[in-house]
């Protein structure tokens, strides 16, 4: 279960750091931000489908979209300095409510 949690968390900080990055080096036109964008991305892709996790699809699916959606707020609210909305904040609980209920 500690190895699916870390799989899951560090999927997430690739893809949503990927695409922070690309979306950096799309706002300041700077393609060394683009590239580093591009290359997290890749290694996000490698490590969910290298990891050899034996998880139900479904299963790790709902898990994950429980830690993409954490880590896109923590990145959204430290790079972009974009706080959650209400709105955002209850429909986060329903995600976290949701990936609870899967997991269990």
């Amino acid at each position: 279960m500690i190895r699916l949690v870390a799989a899951l968390i560090a999927a997430a900080i690739l893809e949503a750091g990927g695409n922070a990055l690309v979306r950096q080096g799309l706002m300041r036109a700077w393609w060394p931000l683009l590239v580093a964008g591009v290359v997290t991305l890749g290694l996000y892709g490698l490590l969910v489908n290298q990891s050899g996790l034996q998880f139900d699809f479904g299963r790790l699916m709902g898990c994950y979209i429980v830690a993409f959606f954490l880590v896109s707020q923590i990145l959204a609210v430290l790079i972009f300095h974009d706080p959650p909305s209400p709105r955002t904040l209850v429909g986060g609980t329903l995600i976290l409510l949701g990936g609870l209920t899967i997991l269990i």
